[in-house]
This record gives structure tokens, C-alpha cells and sequence, in this order.
């Protein structure tokens, strides 16, 4: 099981993930993602974004060919649904208030996700603002939880414990300008007991280092490895390294 894998891992350490969006990714990239991502420096990959035309099927079944890392998906929307997938978070937008993301979308895909074998990890998903207007606020028509608003981060991060989520995943948007401040992340990880994920705007080994001290649990990197597999692969070399310091 995937989740009980993920709660087995932060016992002794700090878990990494890629975030591949189909439509910014082609066959020899994700080859390079499935031949370069080891289980020694990254857990998962999920799969999905915001506005995705792209052949989710595809993407995922090219990743699985290439890797033994569970594939998860990270869906925009209903339409990426993929059964090829080991599981799959079910965001709901707790930082929002358009019902469409809080439960509407679950309520049309709930039939379609009994019908197949995918591991189903409820998620609270909380969108930060970083200085720029996100694909995610867009798609959503939501606006994110102001950047200096702790206390309501806070707050919602445990209603989302409260209410079922398994785990928390803090999100400052694709292609973000700035990461989530270290004070948003510590307050958090202190207040709830589930995992903590945090993404967006993460791009350097040295804002992966402050983002783990901070208290994240797992850290996400999508925009990063869109550069290409060299980069990809000085990027993963370094989280290794990072993986090895106390926290």
C-alpha cells in the first residue's frame, strides 16, 4: 500500500517526489524520468496539472515501462483518471471555496474510481499565493490563502486533518515565483500529525534543504526537471545528498 509505505519511510527520513505534467513532457523525457528517478533519491512520481491535453494513459504506461516507482496521479480534473496508475490523491481544494473542487468533481468521478484498482489517498489541497496568478487559480476560480496569512493556513490545514484528509499537501502553484515561506510551513507541521507535502517554486538544492528544515514532509519538484535530463539528473544527484543531513 502506498500510503502506509509513505507513513513506514517518514519514519526515518524525508520523502521526495516528481511531478510530471503530460503536455510539457515527450517520450524521451519521460524515459530519461523513469531511467534517472532511482528509489534512492525519489519515492513517487505523480502524474497530472492543471489543464492537461496530453494522453494521461500514455504518460503514465511510458513511466511504469521504465521504473518500478509508484506512479500517482495528481488530477486537474476528472478526465485525469487513468486505471494504469498505483493510485491516485484525491485533491480536494480546501483552501477555495468553489464547491466544484471541494466535492462536485469527486461526486462524478467517485463511480469511475470504484470501478478500478487505484489506491485512493484523500488529500487536502491548499493553494498559497507566490506573486503571480497560477494555472491552478485560474482552472479553480479560487483564490489562494494570502502568503502572510499563517494563521489561516493554519486553521484550514487541520479543519482538512479534521475533516479525513490523510495528508496536507501546501502548494505555492506551477512555475511559482516565490517558494512558501518557512513560517507557513513550520506552523503547519506543527499543528497537524499527517503528512505535510509542500510544492511549487522550489527549484534549488538550497530551497529544498530550507524547505525540509521548515518541517515539510515530502517535497515535490514538477517545473524543475522540465529543463532537460542533465539537469534533471544534477538536481536528483543533489537531493541524494540532502537525503543523507539530519532534519
Amino acid at each position: 500500500m502506498i500510503y502506509s509505505s509513505i507513513l513506514d519511510k517518514l519514519k526515518t527520513g524525508k520523502l521526495f517526489s516528481l511531478l510530471v505534467d503530460p503536455d510539457k513532457h515527450d517520450r524521451n523525457s519521460l524515459r530519461a524520468i523513469g531511467e534517472t528517478a532511482s528509489p534512492e533519491t525519489v519515492d513517487f512520481i505523480l502524474v497530472g496539472g492543471s489543464l492537461v491535453s496530453g494522453s494521461v494513459d500514455e504518460t503514465v504506461s511510458m513511466l511504469k515501462e521504465s521504473t518500478n516507482l509508484p506512479v500517482i496521479l495528481f488530477p486537474g480534473n476528472v478526465l485525469q483518471i487513468s486505471p494504469l496508475a498505483d493510485g491516485i490523491l484525491l485533491l480536494s481544494l480546501i483552501s477555495g471555496r468553489n464547491p466544484e473542487f471541494l466535492i462536485g468533481n469527486h461526486v462524478i468521478a467517485a463511480p469511475v474510481l470504484r470501478k478500478t484498482e487505484l489506491e485512493i489517498i484523500p488529500t487536502g489541497y491548499i493553494l498559497v499565493e507566490n506573486g503571480r496568478t497560477t494555472s491552478v487559480e485560474y482552472m479553480s476560480n479560487t483564490k489562494p490563502i494570502p502568503s502572510d496569512k499563517i494563521d489561516l493556513a493554519v486553521a484550514t490545514a487541520i479543519a482538512g486533518e479534521m475533516l479525513g484528509h490523510k495528508l496536507i499537501y501546501l502548494e505555492a502553484g506551477s512555475g511559482a515565483k516565490e517558494n512558501i515561506n518557512a513560517g507557513m510551513i513550520r506552523e503547519i507541521r506543527l499543528q497537524i500529525s499527517i503528512p505535510l507535502i509542500v510544492g511549487g517554486g522550489i527549484h534549488t538544492p538550497d530551497q529544498i534543504r530550507e524547505t525540509y528544515k521548515a518541517g515539510a514532509d515530502i517535497i515535490v519538484v514538477g517545473s524543475a526537471i522540465e529543463k532537460g535530463s542533465g539537469e534533471m539528473a544534477g538536481l536528483l544527484n543533489s537531493i541524494w545528498k540532502i537525503r543523507q543531513e539530519s532534519f
